[in-house]
C-alpha cells in the first residue's frame, strides 16, 4: 500500500526527545557532582531516581513511536527482506555503540560498569522490531504483560548472561541497568501510540502539533548528544570544582 509524501521528521517528535536529552544531562550533572564527591547529591532515591526513570522511559516511547512511522514507510517501500535487514542493520550499530560504553564504564568505573544499559535495550529492540512494529494494540498488550512482569523477573536470581532478561546475581550493580523486562514494554507501547496518532506513517488529521526550534535541534541530535555529554559535563565540572574533587570517586549503584 502506498503512503502520501510526508516530513522526514515531525517536530513535536524531535521536541519531545529534546526534552528526554534536557532531563538527561540534568540527572547526569547531578550523578556526576556525586561521583567526583563535589556534592553529596542523593541519585538513588527521591526526586532525582524519578527523573533518571522519567527520562529513559521518555526515550524509550519515542523509539517506539518512531519505529512505528519508520516501518510503516519503510514496509511501502522495502520487500520484506529488505524491511528484516534495515532493522537488524540499524539495531546491530546502536547495539555495537552500547558495547562501546560498556568497555569504557569497565574501564573507568569496573566495580559498577554497564552491562546491559538504554543503548544495548534500543539496540536490540531495533533489530526485533519487524516481528511487531507493524501492529497496533497488539503491542499495547504486550507492553503491559512487560511491565508487569517487570517487579517479578527482577525477583529472580541467576546469572549475568541473563541480565538482559532482567535476572542478575545477588550483589550486581550498574549505573545504567535497562533489561527487556519491564523496559520493552515501554517500547511496544510507544510502537501503539505512534500506530494511533501516525497511522501509516501520517499525523493523524486534527492532531495538534508545536514547535520549538532549540530542543528540536536536540532532539535530533540526541544519540551524539547521549555519546559525548558526559565526557563534557565531566570536563566543566572539573575545571570549575578542581578544588573540591574527592578521591575515591563515589558511584552509587543503579
Amino acid at each position: 500500500m502506498k503512503i502520501s509524501h510526508v516530513p522526514t521528521r515531525f517536530p513535536e517528535i524531535d521536541l519531545a526527545r529534546g526534552v528526554a536529552v534536557i532531563m538527561m544531562v540534568v540527572f547526569h550533572t547531578a550523578f556526576d557532582l556525586r561521583f567526583l564527591g563535589i556534592a553529596p547529591v542523593n541519585v538513588s532515591t527521591g526526586f532525582f531516581r524519578l527523573l533518571a526513570l522519567s527520562t529513559a522511559g521518555l526515550f524509550l516511547f519515542l523509539v517506539g513511536l518512531s519505529l512505528s512511522i519508520s516501518a510503516a514507510h519503510a514496509s511501502a517501500r522495502l520487500t520484506p527482506r529488505q524491511f528484516v535487514e534495515k532493522y537488524l542493520l540499524r539495531g546491530a550499530f546502536i547495539f555495537a555503540l552500547g558495547l562501546g560504553i560498556t568497555v569504557v564504564t569497565w574501564i573507568v568505573i569496573p566495580g559498577t560498569f554497564i552491562r546491559f544499559g538504554i543503548l544495548h535495550l534500543i539496540g536490540l529492540a531495533v533489530m526485533a522490531s519487524p516481528l511487531y512494529s507493524r501492529y497496533s494494540w497488539q503491542n499495547l498488550l504486550l507492553g503491559a504483560v512487560f511491565i508487569a512482569l517487570g517487579p517479578v523477573v527482577a525477583g529472580i536470581r541467576g546469572s549475568l548472561w541473563l541480565l538482559w532478561f532482567g535476572i542478575h546475581p545477588p550483589a550486581f550493580a550498574s549505573v545504567d541497568y535497562t533489561p527487556i523486562f519491564p523496559w520493552m514494554g515501554v517500547v511496544l507501547i510507544g510502537v501503539f501510540v505512534g500506530s494511533v496518532i501516525y497511522p501509516l506513517g501520517n499525523r493523524r488529521p486534527g492532531f495538534s502539533t508545536f514547535s520549538f526550534a532549540p530542543l528540536e535541534f536536540l532532539g535530533r541530535h540526541s544519540l551524539t548528544i547521549y555519546l559525548v555529554h558526559q565526557p563534557v559535563i565531566i570536563g566543566v565540572l572539573l575545571l570549575l570544582f578542581s578544588g573540591s574533587i574527592v578521591m575515591p570517586f563515589t558511584v552509587p549503584g543503579g
